[in-house]
């Protein structure tokens, strides 16, 4: 099982590096707050960005990883030579909110961990999701470009279909650190945690030039949704009469736990809309060439956030502030963004090339659609239901969802765009976050991914709306409590104690893990993974009961395979399919059943043989659990030989010409 320990010193690791790299090279270039805040982001931003193309032509070792962090830590070290920016500031971020941001970090790295019960291992329902640390243990285990672990057919090594660079960056460090997968797992999402409430800290700090609204970025972070209290008040059957149910658009303490990958994409679009404000003002090649890195960094980290939002934000923003960039600078304006754009495309080209290759792939049409949210339940007709739910994004989900930031959050915002700042980097920069926010949810409410069986693209497309919504709020109260105005932080302050009934239980259930009878049987699949390393090589696939302890998560994932295993599978089982195997519906689905039949003991011969001959499954391990264990196809099959097995726990078959290790 993952230890604390190591994943302790992955996040430690990671925040002193990145956050040193980061800040040498933003202190050249922004307010001395932003860039103090900022600094984790810019470090793991531009390291990542040049150093997965670097290392896919060197070669992904221990030795690379680590040589490539001394180099860029004595070019990190020669920039604290050169001066800093000019635009410095008066206010600063105070130690004691890096000390609570830390803290509150750790509440979804904490979801990630196993939880030690006597004899049973527990986990939280966020591990659902970071099924992934299967492709961060295949980058580590078998080098760059990254094979496909989670399916294999015919053989071929594969793509996965899915943006990897924020697995590639835990990959680093289970290399350079001698940690498990798992460990780094949780080591990255504290850091991408941690990072994203640094930037917003350093952001409203700047525009509030108030100190004290960096502890109300980490207060009004812990915010909850208001659906627990809606529920308790009215009754969770009555309430869903009248709302959809929750589909995971949820507030920071939410997503920063389940998809750490797109906070980090929403911290970079972030960023990289600050950086473009920036040039509007300051026309620079170092700021053209750190907004390059950030935006192909936050897309190969998610294609829906850093690709597609990114997309309508940059779009937006950048029309206003040409508006705003006097008449002769507007073409070097343009051309310069233009530019960026570019390099950011060239950057970001490997995995560009794979997005689109898994989407022609999967051949089920468009991958994104015009369709809005539904909001409302099954009280009124459907007709009358389309017309609510279009004012019923903003008029009721978002006041549900984030109930500390939203309404304050405009408050602030209005009153920002309604003043004439002296500053034109802050007037510029408060224009971009309007742009931002207003394109950030826009394209939640209107734009509809169909790749998988949710809508993806809407639950992550709010991510960077919702990080400068904390902003402006937290920038609002701290500026107006100086001036004992207090609507703002009634507003906020309101929706956090509604909140709290949310907070409270994620919180719980984050450290408590969801207890489940399949706890004890978790608690020994370390031995049975251990067995199968063994008894293969890294590059083999096998092949297991993809419903094996299906129970462990909200939604059957074969966890144990993703977490501990260190070995890639031939078929990971339907729902990683559905992320990471390029594949039409249709043949996804028949291959699922296959292997459920396989393993049930249903399975006709022909499809047994389909395991070694079509799929590519080098072993085979079978479980006690699995129904199959009585009605055994290996056994009768000359196709699989016996190669390791104990009594009443597990039996792991070769397949016949694999040679063993």
């Amino acid at each position: 099982m993952a230890s604390s320990a190591n994943a302790a010193l992955c996040a430690v690791v990671a925040a002193i590096f990145w956050t040193g790299l980061g800040f040498a090279i933003a202190r050249l270039l922004l307010p001395r707050a932003l860039a103090i805040g900022a600094a984790p982001v810019v470090g793991w931003a531009i390291h990542s960005a040049l150093a997965l193309p670097i290392l896919t032509l060197t070669g992904f070792s221990a030795i690379s990883v680590v040589s490539l962090a001394f180099f860029a830590a004595v070019g990190g070290g020669f920039l604290w030579l050169v001066g800093s920016s000019k635009d410095e500031g008066k206010e600063s971020i105070p130690v004691w909110a890096f000390v609570g941001a830390a803290v509150l970090a750790l509440a979804p790295a904490a979801a990630i961990a196993p939880k030690i019960s006597g004899d049973a291992v527990l986990l939280s329902s966020p591990i659902f999701d970071h099924s992934k640390i299967a492709l961060i243990d295949s980058i580590a285990r078998l080098g760059l470009p990254p094979v496909n672990p989670f399916f294999g057919e015919f053989g071929e090594a594969g793509r996965p279909g899915y943006y990897f660079l924020w697995h590639f960056s835990a990959a680093e460090l289970r290399l350079a650190l001698g940690v498990s997968g798992w460990e780094a797992d949780i080591g990255l999402t504290w850091f991408s945690a941690f990072s994203s409430l640094t930037l917003m800290m350093g952001l409203s700090v700047w525009l509030a030039a108030r100190s004290s609204a960096a502890v109300w970025i980490v207060i009004l972070s812990t915010a909850g949704s208001l659906r627990t209290a809606l529920g308790t008040l009215f009754g969770e059957e009555h309430l869903y009469a009248w709302l959809t149910p929750p589909i995971g658009l949820s507030g920071w303490l939410f997503q920063s736990a389940w998809i750490p990958q797109h906070m980090i994409s929403a911290s970079c679009v972030v960023l990289a809309t600050l950086l473009i404000a920036r040039y509007a003002v300051r026309r620079s090649l170092l700021v053209l060439m750190m907004l390059a890195a950030t935006v192909a960094a936050g897309f190969e980290s998610s294609a829906y956030v850093g690709g597609i939002t990114f997309a309508i934000v940059a779009s937006v923003a950048g029309f206003l502030l040409l508006g705003k960039v006097g008449p002769p600078q507007r073409l070097r304006f343009a051309l310069g963004l233009a530019a960026a754009a570019i390099l950011a495309v060239c950057l970001a080209l490997p995995v560009l090339h794979d997005q689109l290759a898994g989407v022609a792939a999967r051949d089920g049409g468009a991958p994104i659609v015009v369709r809005n949210l539904p909001i409302f339940g099954d009280i009124a007709p459907e007709s009358i239901r389309r017309i609510l739910d279009l004012p019923g994004y903003w008029l009721v989900l978002l006041p549900i969802e984030f109930p500390a930031s939203y309404v304050a959050g405009l408050i602030t915002l209005a009153a920002w765009l309604l003043q004439s700042a002296p500053d034109s980097h802050e007037r510029f920069a408060k224009i971009a976050i309007a742009a931002l926010i207003g394109a950030s949810l826009a394209t939640s409410w209107l734009l509809e991914s169909t790749l998988g069986d949710i809508n993806d693209l809407a639950l992550r497309a709010t991510l960077p709306g919702m990080m400068c919504l904390i902003v402006c709020a937290a920038a609002g109260i701290a500026a107006g409590l100086a001036r004992r105005a207090y609507v703002v932080a009634a507003f906020a302050i309101g929706g956090l104690v509604l909140s709290l009934p949310e907070t409270g239980r994620m919180i719980y259930y984050y450290a408590a893990g969801n207890p489940v009878t399949e706890a004890q049987a978790f608690a020994k699949t370390p031995e049975l993974w251990a067995a199968v390393r063994r008894q293969t090589k890294p590059d083999e696939r096998v092949a297991n009961n993809p419903l094996f302890l299906q129970h462990m998560t909200p939604w059957p994932v074969n966890i144990s395979w993703a977490l501990l295993a260190d070995r890639s599978s031939c078929f990971a089982g339907r729902e990683l399919a559905l992320a990471f195997a390029p594949l039409p519906r249709q043949r996804r689905e028949a291959i699922n059943a296959q292997f459920v039949r396989v393993f049930e003991g249903k399975a006709t011969a022909e499809e047994v043989a389909e395991m070694p001959t079509r799929y590519a499954c080098q072993v085979v391990v079978l479980t006690a659990d699995d129904k199959a264990w009585d009605n055994d196809p290996f056994s009768a099959s000359a196709l699989f030989t016996l190669i390791d097995s104990r009594e009443g726990r597990w039996r792991i078959y070769r397949a016949q010409g694999a040679a063993r290790p």
